[in-house]
C-alpha cells in the first residue's frame, strides 16, 4: 500500500489493530459493492491490511480504474453493474453494498436513474445473497432515510423516522433508500437472508479525493487555497458526521454483530452541528478563522441538489451497544482530511 498517502496509511495500521473480530472473517470471503467508491474503497484495503486471511472480491464496473486504485492488492475482481444479476462463480460469505448514486446534483437531473439503481440493484444482491447462502449482508442506507425529523428530539433513533416528501424529485435518493431498508426486511423475513442494515451519516477523511466535489471538501479546499468558503444554502441544515476509518469499523461491526433485518446508524460523536457552523469550524481549525464564509444563495433551492434543511442530532447508541465506538471528533477529521489532500500528488 505504497501508493496511498500517510494518513490514510496511519488509518488502515489503526483498524487493523483495535477491530477486535478479525478472528471471524478469517479464511472467509468478503464481496464488496461499489469498491472504487470512498467507503467502498475503504473497506477493501482495510480487509486487504486486517491481520487474517481474508478473501476480498471487489465488484466494480470499471476493472482497469479499480487495479489502478489497488495495484497489487491481493483481491479477485467481479466486473459488472448492479443493475444486471451478479455473477461470480466462487463461494461468498459476507456481502458489503455500497454501491450507490451519491452526486447531490444527479438526485435531481437523473431521479430516474438514482431510484432504479438503488431498488435494482439491492435486489440484485440480496438474491445473490440468497443464492450463496452468506452468513450475513449489510446494506449501506444513509441518514436521509430519516428524512425531516422531529426538531424537538434530543437525538434521533432507529425508529424516529420523518417526513419525506415522497414528490420532490429530490426524495429520488431518500425515498430509494427507505424503500431499499423496505427490501431487506422483506427478504430477511420471507427468504431468510440475513440482512442488516447501516445507515451512514455524511462520512468523510483520509481517503477521500482531492477533487472530491462534496462541501466537506470544498470547505477544506477553500482554506488550503487561501479562498473564501461560499455557501449556496443558509446554512442552517444540521449534518451529522463520521470519519472514514470509523465507518469501516461500524459497518464491519454491523455485519458480524448486527441483528438481521435491523437498521444501526453509523454517526461519529458530538458531529452533530449546523452546516454554517462546520464552515466555521473548518475555517477556525484549518486557517486560525482567517478563511471568510460567504452566502451565494440561488433563487432554486434544486440548482445544487442540496437536502432540505433538517434540525436532527443522530444517536449510535444502538451500534455503540454491539461494542463500537468511534475514535475521531469533527475537527480532527478536517486535519486529518487537510492532511490527506496536501499528501495526495497534485493536490492545489
Amino acid at each position: 500500500m505504497n501508493n496511498i498517502d500517510p494518513i490514510l496509511r496511519a488509518d488502515l495500521q489503526r483498524i487493523s489493530e483495535i477491530f477486535p473480530h478479525w478472528g471471524e472473517l478469517a479464511g472467509k470471503s468478503v464481496f464488496i459493492t461499489g469498491a472504487t467508491g470512498l467507503v467502498g474503497s475503504m473497506l477493501v484495503r482495510s480487509l486487504c491490511a486486517a491481520p487474517a486471511d481474508i478473501h476480498v472480491i471487489a465488484h466494480v464496473r470499471n476493472e482497469q480504474k479499480a487495479r489502478a486504485m489497488f495495484g497489487a492488492l491481493p483481491i479477485s475482481y467481479a466486473v459488472g453493474d448492479v443493475t444486471a444479476p451478479i455473477v461470480y462463480d466462487g463461494a461468498v460469505d459476507y456481502i458489503l453494498h455500497t454501491a450507490s448514486v451519491t452526486a447531490s446534483k444527479t438526485f435531481v437531473t437523473q431521479p430516474v436513474e438514482t431510484l432504479t439503481t438503488a431498488i435494482d440493484g439491492t435486489r440484485n444482491l440480496l438474491e445473490f445473497a440468497r443464492e450463496k447462502r452468506v452468513s450475513s449482508m449489510v446494506y449501506v442506507s444513509s441518514m436521509e432515510a430519516y428524512g425531516i425529523t422531529d426538531p424537538g428530539l434530543e437525538r434521533v433513533t432507529e425508529n424516529d423516522l420523518g417526513y419525506i416528501d415522497i414528490l420532490s424529485v429530490r426524495s429520488s435518493y431518500s425515498e430509494g433508500k427507505r424503500i431499499c431498508e423496505c427490501l431487506c426486511a422483506a427478504y430477511a423475513a420471507e427468504f431468510g437472508v440475513p440482512v442488516k442494515i447501516a445507515r451512514l451519516a455524511q462520512t468523510f477523511g483520509a481517503g477521500v479525493s482531492a477533487a472530491d466535489g462534496r462541501v466537506f471538501a470544498q470547505f477544506t479546499r477553500s482554506c488550503l487555497a487561501g479562498e473564501d468558503i461560499v455557501l449556496h444554502t443558509a446554512g442552517k441544515s444540521m449534518g451529522n458526521y463520521c470519519y472514514t476509518a470509523d465507518a469501516v469499523r461500524g459497518l464491519l461491526t454491523v455485519l458480524l454483530k448486527g441483528e438481521d433485518a435491523n437498521a444501526y446508524t453509523v454517526v461519529g460523536n458530538g458531529t452533530s452541528m449546523q452546516i454554517r457552523d462546520v464552515a466555521q469550524l473548518v475555517s477556525d481549525t484549518l486557517t486560525g478563522g482567517k478563511t471568510r464564509i460567504l452566502f451565494d444563495i440561488p433563487e432554486s433551492a434544486l440548482t445544487y441538489g442540496y437536502a432540505p434543511d433538517v434540525t436532527m442530532r443522530l444517536s449510535n447508541a444502538k451500534l455503540c451497544s454491539l461494542g463500537w465506538q468511534p475514535e475521531v471528533g469533527l475537527s480532527e477529521m478536517f486535519l486529518r482530511l487537510a492532511a490527506s489532500f496536501r499528501a495526495q500528488e497534485g493536490c492545489l
